[in-house]
């Protein structure tokens, strides 16, 4: 595996959180890490890399005052799940939030997120 160049330290994320394609509602995968700067999602089909998405989280009323969280997302790289042979691991950068979102997603982030041992 390429070496580490993550500058924000990622996150398990505890809570079974859908995400959402925002513009066909069909699901991607469900969120499994988190950082200050992307996410990762695992996903039952692989996606493409370096591809632009917009992405869907529903929000529970304990980290936000909305149902839902639109944002952009881009791909960063695909790779089968070492652990689940029918299952991708799919790493997001996330770009464009709001300040309101920024706000939402670090609410995440401290209510849902454990550090990782890797």
């Amino acid at each position: 595996m390429e070496s580490e160049r993550r500058a924000a330290k990622r996150k398990k994320f505890t809570y079974y959180m859908r995400v959402m394609d925002a513009n066909s509602l069909q699901l991607i995968g469900y969120l499994t890490q988190i950082s200050a700067v992307g996410i990762q999602v695992d996903s039952e089909k692989p996606l493409p890399v370096n591809t632009n998405f917009k992405l869907r989280l529903d929000l529970t009323t304990d980290i936000a005052n909305k149902t839902m969280m639109v944002f952009n997302g881009r791909s960063k790289w695909c790779q089968p799940d070492p652990a689940e042979p029918n299952s991708f691991n799919v790493g997001f950068e996330v770009t464009l939030l709001s300040r309101e979102d920024t706000e939402i997603f670090n609410r995440m982030i401290e209510k849902y997120a454990t550090e990782s041992s890797w």
